[in-house]
């Protein structure tokens, strides 16, 4: 018996890294899971490494039509939202002076503002006692030279998961963030082994973190295990911001 079963979830960003991850493990763990991502080749990579029922979307998060998209779909094949996880978004370098227009209006456009009309195209589907899982950054907390505008986004969706959390509990609806520091994805596998060893040094448990580790947090967040956890944060970075 799986920790999802009979459940619908829909997994915003979902075909690489830490989503994928995400998808993977709701799929084992019992749910009907759509999951998105912008790039066909993506999906169908995507879809040979889930199991159980998964339902692939092409679509581009950061665009309103798409959001609304995406749930009309879900609507006329499902009827319903049980878990909604957040997680497409990106980071840059650019350290104060070289903060452009362009790459701040881009940043907050992904990672702030689509998740806000995301969750509002959602709420209609979203049953009682829904899940909603937000995929933030240990950024949110410390200050990273270069990574500013990125920190500052990730700070914002905190802020949102405390006010969202009054607004909807009235319908027992609980948003809860994972703040993931160094994990070894794709993105990290291009750095410097000097950036790795400067990452790692800071990390108490002395290694970068695993997608699938992530994704066990966004599970527990998404099961009843979590029912009475609201409008937290549940830090997925080897103690690097706890010690």
């Amino acid at each position: 018996m799986g920790r999802l079963d009979n459940k619908v979830a829909v997994v915003l960003g979902g075909a690489k890294g830490i989503g994928l991850a995400i998808s993977q493990r709701f799929t084992r763990e019992g749910a009907t899971t759509w999951f998105t991502s912008r790039r066909d080749e993506e999906l169908q990579v995507a879809s040979r490494t889930l199991s159980g029922v998964s339902m692939p979307l092409r679509a581009d998060v950061s665009q309103q039509s798409e959001l609304a998209r995406i749930m009309a779909t879900v609507k006329a094949q499902a009827g319903r939202i049980d878990v909604l996880v957040i997680n497409a978004g990106m980071s840059e370098y650019a350290t104060l002076g070289e903060i452009s227009e362009a790459h701040f209006d881009q940043i907050f456009g992904l990672n702030v503002r689509s998740p806000v009309f995301a969750l509002q195209a959602a709420l209609p589907l979203l049953q009682p006692g829904a899940s909603v899982v937000l995929i933030g950054s240990i950024a949110d907390t410390i200050g990273t030279e270069g990574y500013g505008v990125y920190g500052a986004s990730k700070a914002a969706l905190r802020s949102f998961a405390r006010t969202w959390t009054r607004e909807l509990s009235s319908r027992g609806i609980r948003i809860n963030v994972v703040a993931p520091g160094p994990i070894d994805t794709e993105m990290m596998a291009a750095v410097t082994d000097e950036v790795r060893d400067a990452l790692t040094r800071n990390i108490p448990l002395h290694r970068m973190g695993k997608p699938d580790e992530v994704a066990n947090a966004a599970l527990f967040l998404a099961s009843d295990e979590s029912s009475y956890i609201a409008g937290a944060e549940i830090c997925v970075d080897g103690g690097m911001t706890q010690v």
